[in-house]
């Protein structure tokens, strides 16, 4: 995990070094204030289309909590992206705030499963997309012949990675299952229990079906988010070029989940991706940096209200006791 974050702040400071830090601030504040507010509320309103996907991927739950399950996601990007085991640590959290608020823990862990495969269908649609943008649009020579193969080796391994979770996810359960069983025999009940919500979940078709349209609608939303924030800053780029871009940085940060909130991995990603699309590397680092400041912006209260719950949670808890 240290090595990977010092590469990753390697290739961060390497990106901005070769461009200019000081180029790619002037071009970050063509935003202003009210730009920057707008792109947040904009990922906010982009947690709620999230949430309302993984609440579909909990049958039984009422549709008036998705607010909750927005929160959930919420808290759950929020540590992913900024505290350290950043995606096992999101996954715990985000769980966690659903399963504190009464959810059952066999719903929340099974919907969790099934939300984060629909979510990885959608981006592999996503990636689809921007691939075949990317073929559409690059020009046949030069720059982009080079890096085209490495571009669909990279996208071909997240696709291998992607196809191998959605068929693997039941047999691994059973594992843990049999695995549980023999080390921990208490937790067998709490092993079946998922076992057979997953498979309540599976079956209701349409519910799956809604979790998958969702996440695709996030996906595209967060791609649309990119490209708001270009034409703030003067960027003179088609919304389908903007969408192949995001789709192929998503991919890429994807892939690295090993790196703490991909640091160095996107900023690397736009400064070489981005001028093959006629986007300048200085315009592209300062959409990274607008994002990176947005997760702040966003990131910090969230972990900072889920802290407070928490310590208002363990007094309550106490005062029972």
């Amino acid at each position: 995990m240290l090595l990977a974050t010092l590469a990753g702040l390697a290739a961060a400071v390497w990106a901005f070094g070769s461009i200019g830090f000081g180029s790619v601030l002037a071009v970050a504040g063509r935003i202003g204030i009210d730009g920057f507010l707008v792109f947040c509320a904009f990922s906010i309103g982009t947690f709620f289309i999230l949430g309302a996907a993984w609440l579909a991927a909990a049958p039984g739950e009422p549709l008036d909590r998705v607010s909750l399950f927005a929160w959930a996601r919420a808290v759950r990007e929020a540590v992913s992206d900024l505290l350290p085991f950043s995606q096992i640590g999101g996954i715990v959290v985000g769980t966690r705030t659903l399963t504190s608020a009464g959810v059952p823990a066999s719903r929340v862990y099974a919907s969790f499963v099934v939300d984060m495969t629909t979510e990885m269908g959608a981006q592999l649609v996503f990636t689809l997309f921007g691939l075949a943008m990317m073929v559409t649009l690059l020009a046949a020579g030069g720059e982009a012949a080079a890096l085209r193969p490495l571009i669909l080796g990279g996208t071909g391994m997240m696709i291998a990675g992607m196809v191998m979770f959605f068929f693997a996810q039941r047999p691994a359960l059973g594992l843990a299952g049999r695995v549980a069983q023999h080390f921990l025999p208490g937790s067998v009940v709490a092993m079946t229990g998922i076992t057979d919500a997953l498979r309540e979940t599976y079956a209701r078709r349409r519910r799956v079906a809604l979790a998958f349209a969702l996440n695709l609608l996030g996906w595209i939303a967060s791609g649309v988010g990119g490209w708001i924030v270009l034409l703030m800053m003067g960027a003179d780029i088609s919304i389908w070029s903007a969408l192949s871009i995001e789709s192929l940085i998503f991919t890429l940060r994807s892939v690295a989940f090993a790196v703490p909130g991909a640091i160095g991995v996107q900023e690397a990603a736009y400064a070489l991706a981005a001028p093959l699309f006629g986007l300048p590397p200085e315009t592209a680092l300062a959409l990274s940096l607008a994002k990176r400041a947005r997760d702040l912006a966003i990131g910090l209260p969230t972990l900072i209200l889920w802290q407070v719950g928490e310590m208002r949670a363990v007094v309550l808890a106490s005062r029972r006791g």
